[in-house]
């Protein structure tokens, strides 16, 4: 089903981390980012089924809509026996498992004994969560995650997701999309040189999630602290957002808890 298909549905905003109540033979659906979401409550078991879109640039809003229509057969379907009792089904957005790695589209040079913040849009993962107990689901991503490799070697690193990224100085030009989250990521290099930024790894599975009254997800600021070349730097991860984010309130909890009062540590795979 899309709206093409059948113009007479109404199709509504969706929601993060709100209960939605199916009928046994209903089924919610979704279009968000790249992708078309189909949860199915059956009456032993729960179905899920997606598929990428074409994509569109200027698509901002998180279509939703509960059909008693069957999705299409020729879907692929993931099958899940009920958990338990309740028909309650909650949407809640997630930071990836691996490191992202963001690339510029044009390098930015950070100049010797300066600072700069940049704004990085990420893209979410939909855990699905039902039942009286939220029990989980699966995790999909929003749109396909492409791989990367960071280290110094083919022996000594890490499996990361890649994006590439504006990597905005100007918050107000970040597009506000329901399936990103704002990352403010603040460089400061403490060299005696300039700093070329052409990619850096994102520590995703250390960020939580929060959101503004305005319904925009955000994560706390990441502040990088590069002393002495590319291949070096520290790391600090604030407990809570910035104030431009706006009054918010925690949406999902990091992945990996950091230290109290935020995480300092050496991190020798940030730029590459």
């Amino acid at each position: 089903m899309t709206r093409k298909e059948d113009a007479k549905i109404i199709m509504e905003d969706g929601q993060w981390a709100t209960a939605y109540n199916l009928n046994p033979g209903e089924t919610h659906y979704h279009e968000l980012s790249h992708t078309q979401v189909w949860v199915s409550c059956l009456d032993q078991e729960w179905q899920v089924r997606f598929r990428r879109m074409a994509e569109d640039d200027d698509q901002e809003r998180w279509l939703q809509t509960v059909t008693d229509t069957a999705p299409n057969p020729d879907l692929a379907v993931q099958r899940f026996v009920r958990p338990g009792a309740g028909h309650e089904v909650v949407y809640q957005p997630v930071m990836s498992r691996l490191a992202m790695v963001i690339r510029p589209y044009q390098p930015l040079t950070i100049p010797a004994d300066t600072e700069c913040t940049i704004y990085v849009g990420t893209l979410l993962w939909m855990r699905i969560l039902v039942g009286n107990k939220q029990t989980q689901l699966l995790e999909l991503p929003l749109a396909d995650p492409m791989m990367t490799w960071v280290g110094r070697n083919t022996m000594e690193g890490e499996l990361c997701y890649s994006a590439a990224t504006f990597a905005r100085l100007v918050l107000d030009a970040v597009p506000k999309r329901p399936w990103r989250a704002i990352t403010p990521v603040r460089i400061v290099n403490q060299q005696d040189e300039p700093l070329l930024l052409e990619r850096f790894s994102l520590p995703t599975p250390l960020l939580s999630l929060h959101r503004n009254k305005q319904g925009q997800l955000w994560t706390p600021r990441v502040t990088v602290y590069c002393e002495s070349g590319m291949n070096s730097a520290r790391l600090r991860v604030d407990s809570g957002v910035v104030a431009e984010a706006g009054d918010c309130s925690l949406v999902t909890a990091a992945r990996e808890q950091t230290s109290r009062g935020g995480l300092i540590k050496a991190y020798d795979r940030m730029f590459g």
